[in-house]
């Protein structure tokens, strides 16, 4: 969820834009290897060199982050050493980062959200990894298609996918059970998961809701999410991929058609209202009171655990709009970037190895185990921890069997926006406007859609 405040986020960004757009970069084509540290300099080197890696994970993914850090240090340790440094939440980390660059001062290696793509391109302070894959001889073949199309752009990867997830139906399984329902058989679209969400919803003597069919955060990613299932584009100009994008399109009918949904869904008492924050509809599900519930795969692994001896947790693919959507949905989670300007070649070169070292496949599945993302590594289903893995959990398939199902497309690719995350907290805006009845979804999502275009042409003047 968002954490800082839109406003000065906008400020911040701006601001950033402006100081970044004189500072040069990477400014060779994606891709382009010249310029591009080979291995050679580590090779060559005296010493140890020490880069810092900034990130944003929080609890039992940080164990994971440590052991990635200490089989690394096991095999590159006499060359290279990675003090991983959490930065706070992904908004925060973004943040610091910015004033990191005005102040000359950036990690050599920084984890940075999803939607923090096209401001990182247009930043000029990286280095793109298609430049070293192409230095390296090698390429990045083995990365899932649907998680390298984000982060691509030109056909070139600019950033390594690191945590890669994918948005899923969770469903009680004894829930279901009771109310003569197959969990086998799930929702899949918005019109079956409201008639399983009646079915579900269960009330006591005096009428009142003991267990509702249906609840999730108030979380524009969802929302994104069921638009790219309807081949519906986030923002124009081919969601933002051929060109800077101009303006948001989540006031279009599937995106009002998904407000009026979840309005009704609340209205008729068949889901619970548990407002923005994703720690309370997560607090819903897990302790029973929900039934249905749309999350990232990334919470599966603490699902599993805080239900444990009380039901048991099912998943199924997120659902679609409507039985005639054909698309799939995005991924969500962050990539790792490099830094150029500031860092010397074996600075970079260091920091290209840990994040080549992090994708590979006994890493991923390392990761995917001890976190529940998906792995961006498609040879990590090869690995015997993760066959295990899945022979005792199946529920962990589900976000791969989805991820594998279709091909990528400019709609699941996602929309590449210098002002995403605004763009993100007023589509939340419209939903709940809606979701409270204090707008008709339609002026709500319209007027959402108006309010982030002030922030989109700053941001384009910012950096043209």
């Amino acid at each position: 969820m968002i954490t800082l405040s839109v406003r000065r986020f906008a400020v911040a960004l701006l601001v950033a834009g402006a100081a970044l757009s004189g500072c040069g970069g990477d400014d060779a084509p994606a891709g382009d290897a010249s310029g591009v540290p080979g291995r050679d300099v580590l090779d060559k080197a005296t010493g140890k060199v020490t880069i810092e890696f900034w990130h944003s994970m929080r609890g039992a993914n940080v164990e994971a982050i440590d052991s990635l850090v200490a089989g690394f240090t096991k095999q590159y340790g006499d060359k290279i050493e990675v003090k991983p440094v959490f930065q706070g939440s992904y908004d925060e980390t973004v943040a610091k980062y910015k004033t990191a660059v005005q102040q000359k001062n950036t990690p050599a290696l920084v984890q940075i959200y999803d939607i923090g793509t096209r401001f990182m391109i247009d930043s000029k302070q990286t280095v793109s990894v298609a430049g070293f894959f192409d230095k390296d001889g090698t390429g990045p073949a083995d990365i899932e298609p649907n998680i390298a199309s984000y982060y691509s752009v030109d056909g070139k990867l600019h950033s390594m996918p690191f945590n890669s997830s994918t948005p899923l139906l969770y469903m009680n399984k004894e829930a279901f059970e009771r109310a003569g329902l197959d969990p086998a058989k799930p929702p899949t679209t918005l019109d079956e998961l409201t008639d399983y969400a009646r079915k579900l919803t269960v009330r006591d003597a005096g009428g009142k809701v003991t267990q509702y069919g249906f609840g999730a955060a108030i979380y524009g990613w969802l929302l994104e999410q069921l638009l790219a299932t309807d081949e519906q584009e986030y923002c124009d100009q081919g969601n933002g991929r051929t060109k800077l994008a101009t303006k948001v399109q989540f006031d279009s009918p599937a995106a009002v058609r998904v407000a009026q949904w979840w309005a009704d869904l609340v209205r008729n008492g068949y889901a619970t209202n548990t407002g923005r924050k994703t720690d309370d509809a997560q607090a819903a599900f897990k302790s029973g009171n929900v039934a249905m519930h749309l999350e990232s795969t990334s919470v599966l692994r603490g699902y599993v655990d805080a239900a444990k001896g009380r039901f048991t947790v099912a998943t199924a693919p997120y659902p679609k709009i409507s039985a005639a959507s054909t698309g799939g949905p995005i991924i969500g989670g962050a990539s790792l970037w490099i830094s150029g300007p500031g860092h010397s070649a074996l600075e970079q070169r260091a920091a290209w190895e840990f994040a080549k070292f992090v994708s590979q496949p006994a890493q991923q599945a390392q990761w995917h185990v001890g976190t529940g993302y998906v792995p961006v590594n498609r040879k990590a289903h090869d690995e015997t921890v993760t066959k295990d893995w899945r022979a005792k959990y199946p529920q962990f398939g589900t976000a791969v069997d989805q991820l594998h199902a279709r091909q990528p497309s400019v709609a699941s690719s996602g929309c590449l926006l210098g002002v995403m995350p605004q763009a993100r907290k007023a589509s939340e805006d419209g939903l709940e406007q809606a979701i409270l009845g204090s707008k008709p979804a339609e002026q709500a999502m319209k007027d959402a859609a108006a309010s982030v275009k002030k922030d989109i042409d700053n941001y384009n003047a910012a950096v043209r």
